[in-house]
């Protein structure tokens, strides 16, 4: 005998009661192919649409902005409004099967031919169903018919046969429209985190004198005085190279820090998997990092991205593919620190690593990087006023992580 009380959310709307229905997406519906016959030509011109592989994979509901061109082909199947598409495969079981459901009413729109369409036969309310298939259970059951070994695979007649909660269609619009209301707030947070962001990297090339230039472009009133040409090695005390150690799992106390720890965007710790180096740290103190060190990746994709210690991180030691700048008491760290996240230190980056095998940067050439450099009461003002906007930053980006844990939270509750 069937448990109902498996079949009920957990957190549900006032006025809702009894076991949710359970049906197959074959029986309320039936797929359709994407794009065929078609070679790279066709694409990028044309009077028509096509939703991208990327369009469906990224975005619950499909989105007007990632719609490629294509010519008209009246042999190709249109989508309609309120069908869902889906992706085929993926480098990983868990990114399989993404879903996109698309809302609109538009003429010769097409789908990708990596993925495919599936159109329900009965009505859904568009928003339950965008969230309800990215759900955590629903994601579940489809991660699990993923095959494959060095990519992922999922064919339509498997997922005809994963079966979904189907609830009256008025819970649904109540589900759908609440889901979409968290929906839109992280959309708004995240357009002021973009924004904060590219506000931020037009102040660093108005701010840092351009190639050629000895003063920037914008500078703080009372500063006249030409920036100094010095090379990063005149800068620093020393560079030292991180342990060559492995990590083991965090111990409580001592936190190791490596390469894949620096976050990309906000280049600072990420602390969501902390681990510790299998070490004597008895005989590891060069390795401890102190305030103001700043550490610089010098191999592999992330050649160049930099760190600059706080003392909140705690005690942290740095990792053998890193870096440590330990800069001179006249110099002012986070000035230096952020020089390195300029385009014109990018650029820096990009030529030097250039290698047979894969990129790196080493100290000798880290010390050649040419940086522009005012009094140090000019330096800490300057990098006052970006440490502060890192801070808004960071301010801004804990709130959407803490509103995307929100929703994964309300997922994981709101559907059986």
């Amino acid at each position: 005998m069937t448990d109902d009380t498996s079949r009920v959310p957990k957190l549900r709307f006032p006025g809702f009661a009894g076991a949710w229905e359970q049906r197959k997406l074959g029986e309320l519906g039936s797929t359709f192919t994407g794009l065929t016959g078609k070679t790279k030509e066709d694409f990028g011109h044309g009077d028509a649409k096509f939703v991208t592989y990327m369009n469906v994979f990224q975005n619950a509901v499909a989105s007007l902005e990632q719609l490629d061109s294509v010519e008209i082909d009246p042999k190709q199947n249109e989508v309609k409004k309120g069908d869902v598409f889906f992706t085929t495969s993926s480098e990983t079981p868990e990114e399989v099967g993404m879903s996109s459901v698309w809302k609109y009413n538009y003429d010769n729109v097409y789908l990708n031919s990596f993925t495919f369409g599936y159109r329900p036969n009965i009505e859904f309310d568009l928003d339950y169903l965008a969230a309800m298939l990215r759900s955590t259970t629903v994601r579940k059951k489809i991660t699990f018919l993923a095959q494959g070994i060095s990519r992922y695979n999922i064919s339509k007649t498997k997922m005809m046969d994963i079966e979904v909660p189907v609830p009256s269609l008025e819970e649904q619009a109540k589900i759908g429209a609440f889901l979409s209301n968290v929906e839109q707030t992280i959309t708004l947070h995240q357009r002021k985190l973009s924004h904060l962001r590219q506000l931020k990297k037009g102040l660093l090339q108005k701010m840092f004198p351009k190639s050629g230039e000895d003063r920037p472009e914008v500078r703080f009133p009372g500063f006249v005085d030409a920036w100094e040409q010095r090379k990063l090695g005149e800068l620093v005390q020393s560079f030292d190279y991180g342990l060559n150690a492995s990590a083991i799992e965090f111990d409580g106390k001592n936190k190791y820090l490596r390469i894949t720890d620096i976050d990309d965007e906000t280049h600072q710790f990420n602390t969501d998997a902390l681990t510790s180096p299998d070490a004597d740290l008895k005989t590891a103190d060069n390795f401890r990092l102190r305030v103001g060190d700043v550490l610089f990746a010098r191999t592999g994709a992330s050649v160049g991205k930099t760190y600059r210690y706080k003392g909140s991180d705690g005690l942290v030691y740095f990792a053998g593919f890193l870096i440590r700048a330990r800069t001179r008491p006249e110099y002012d760290s986070e000035f230096l620190f952020q020089n390195t996240l300029t385009d014109r230190y990018m650029r820096y980056i990009s030529i030097t690593s250039r290698r047979s095998g894969q990129p790196g940067v080493n100290a000798q050439e880290y010390a050649e990087f040419r940086i522009f450099v005012p009094s140090l009461a000019e330096q800490k003002r300057t990098s006052g006023f970006f440490s502060m906007f890192d801070d808004l930053i960071t301010l801004h980006q804990r709130k959407l992580s803490h509103l995307q844990q929100q929703k994964k939270a309300l997922l994981q509750q709101m559907f059986v």
